[in-house]
């Protein structure tokens, strides 16, 4: 098996010497590559070769990436989710801050007075301007609660915040994660009227595109101060910019400046700076490493973002690897190509995710050597097959 691996960025020593001393080439001018590590690259029109069985983003936004064109060629698509979730937690901790206490507004503000003869003066008659509210005892409402969102909640109770979170789909393993103290939310309504502070932490989807605008701004209390270190489309800018005029919002800290945005009264506009630690940048390029690594010498798959999770240890010389769509009758005929050819089965695992699906079959090769490529190419649904041998 080839062992090349395509970089579209500059990605952390770490990762790569996970995956060089493994004997993998990594680079960005490898030919016919198996899978490509990615950060912020744009791929959308990136050529895939044949050889690309999958994609691994350093990070967990996959808006870069092509997924719909990944899923017709059969390329798992892999990201790092919550490898980041300490920087931009701290970062998110620093928003709070900067949007109660106009931090900001008053070190530029000392910028303007450095040469005024009575300068300790006229800061201790300045500063009264740039008063604001303590966090303790506030309203902290957290949208999203994945490894990022809990890791903020939990961070803000430390700070004697009120927390209420909100996410129909937690998860059970960041229901584990979550304190105790955090008080479930049963809709967006009660997130929006109840709360001083607000910090988004959701994907960017169709469902979630805008989703702070006009009609949920009007549900807010006037004054509250909104965060965004998630995706730049969660929050419509003419919306946002309006009820900042108004007092409706008092600030609006974002890790994603748009045109418009940027030097506007009562925006902090931050150049997505998220994730952008030295630790963060191993961690994320470490587990995308690894996810690559159990996939293309084991077929595992974990934190796929269009493939479901698979993992089953490998006790044969031989796993064939079957992506196929998810429609009635593929496991019997799968199974029955497998027996067909007097393979006995020892293991075999199957799970779906929408409309496609990924399938683990484990076999003893012994003396027979079979092309499974040519075996599967029969069966209408298969997308794509692998075979790892030992």
């Amino acid at each position: 098996m080839s062992k090349n691996i395509l970089t579209l960025n500059n990605i952390s020593k770490s990762g790569l010497c996970h995956l060089e001393k493994r004997g993998y080439v990594c680079g960005d001018a490898v030919n016919e590559p198996d899978a490509v590590l990615v950060r912020s690259a744009n791929m959308h029109e990136f050529s895939f070769s044949d050889s690309v069985k999958a994609v691994a983003r350093a990070g967990a936004g996959v808006n870069n990436i092509p997924i719909d064109l990944c899923n017709e060629k059969g390329i798992v698509v892999f990201n790092t989710p919550g490898a980041n979730s300490n920087a931009v937690k701290e970062l998110v901790l620093a928003g709070l801050l900067l949007s109660s206490r106009k931090i900001v507004d008053s070190i530029e503000w000392v910028k303007t007075v450095k040469d005024e003869p009575e300068l300790p003066k006229l800061i201790e008659k300045g500063k009264s301007s740039f008063a604001g509210p303590e966090l303790q005892g506030k309203t902290l409402g957290v949208i999203g609660l994945g490894a990022i969102g809990v890791n903020v909640a939990n961070a803000a109770r430390h700070l004697r915040m009120e927390v209420l979170g909100y996410d129909p789909f937690l998860s059970v393993e960041s229901a584990w994660h979550l304190s105790r103290s955090i008080k479930h939310a049963e809709s967006l309504k009660e997130i929006f009227s109840s709360c001083d502070y607000i910090t988004v932490h959701v994907p960017l989807l169709d469902s979630t595109k805008n989703m702070i605008n006009k009609d949920s701004l009007s549900m807010m209390k006037d004054g509250v101060r909104i965060m965004n270190f998630a995706r730049g489309g969660l929050v419509d800018d003419e919306d946002m910019l309006e009820a900042l005029e108004s007092g409706k919002v008092s600030s609006y800290v974002t890790d994603f400046p748009s045109a418009k945005l940027i030097d506007q009264k009562g925006v902090i506009a931050i150049p997505h700076l998220g994730a952008s630690t030295p630790e963060s940048e191993e961690n994320c390029a470490v587990c995308a490493a690894d996810e690559l690594v159990d996939f293309l010498e084991n077929g595992n798959i974990r934190n796929s973002v269009n493939f479901p999770n698979v993992s089953t240890a490998r006790e044969t010389d031989c796993r064939l690897c079957i992506i196929h769509k998810n429609i009635p009758n593929m496991i019997a005929k799968i199974s029955s190509a497998v027996s067909g050819e007097g393979y006995n089965i020892e293991n075999l695992l199957n799970k779906a995710k929408k409309d496609l699906a990924y399938t683990i079959v484990d076999i003893s090769l012994g003396e027979k050597d079979t092309d499974f490529e040519k075996l599967f190419d029969g069966i209408d649904g298969v997308i794509r097959v692998r075979v790892i041998k030992d």
